[in-house]
């Protein structure tokens, strides 16, 4: 009768035991993604100014920031119920504006960028970041890691001309003390081009870290940066 007695607390404590873990393995590190919008636009896509008429400013912009797993998988769309919701971030979009701005085409405002941000990987981070924190963070972490700055410093310049993929590299691991990962797209000429720079943070959206792998991204040995 004793162990009849306890079995239904038990199983309470280790259900209530699974969820705290469950919760806290909710994702390991995360992907900060930033993108160069002269290589955004020198495609045979092209690109397409923002309609506030606000343009991004002429520096590496935030792509996103994507919780990840140390096994290489990813958690995505993990709360339908708590959608992107523009009053929460009203004192942030105007550096979101230039800051994490939209290039697809059709024109838009960035409200579809950041909507698809948060409701497919910022609602994975919501035990940790809410919505307000989430972006906060993305903004917080570009201004530790400006990636042109840094470039410029080491004479590598949005001019048009081939630069090292290496030598990039090496650079940005050198100013922040983390590898990156380097990640190419094409020209119209499909010429490659330094496109995105991925750095791996901490799951509390606050300190670069090393990458727990790095994924493989297409580049030649020597990449364009273009003009912007």
């Amino acid at each position: 009768m004793k162990s009849k007695t306890f079995t239904f607390p038990f199983i309470s404590l280790l259900l209530l035991l699974f969820v705290v873990l469950s919760v806290a393995r909710s994702y390991d590190f995360f992907y900060f993604v930033q993108q160069w919008p002269g290589s955004h636009c020198d495609t045979r896509r092209g690109c397409c100014y923002p309609t506030t008429g606000i343009n991004p400013e002429a520096n590496f912009t935030i792509h996103g920031l994507w919780p990840n797993y140390d096994n290489g998988k990813y958690p995505h769309d993990c709360d339908y119920k708590n959608r992107y919701d523009a009053t929460k971030i009203k004192d942030l979009l105007p550096k979101m504006q230039t800051k994490w701005p939209t290039l697809e085409c059709p024109s838009a405002d960035g409200s579809k960028l950041w909507a698809h941000e948060w409701n497919r990987y910022g609602t994975c981070s919501e035990s940790i970041l809410d919505q307000h924190s989430y972006f906060r963070a993305g903004l917080d972490l570009q201004n530790k890691a400006n990636i042109l700055s840094i470039l410029e410093d080491a004479n590598i310049r949005p001019n048009g001309e081939l630069y090292s993929t290496k030598h990039i590299t090496e650079v940005i691991k050198e100013a922040l003390g983390v590898l990156p990962s380097i990640e190419c797209n094409r020209d119209a000429s499909r010429n490659p081009q330094l496109f995105q720079i991925y750095l791996c943070v901490d799951k509390l959206g606050k300190d670069f870290i090393d990458c727990p792998f790095y994924k493989k991204r297409k580049c030649s040995p020597e990449i364009e940066f273009p003009k912007f």
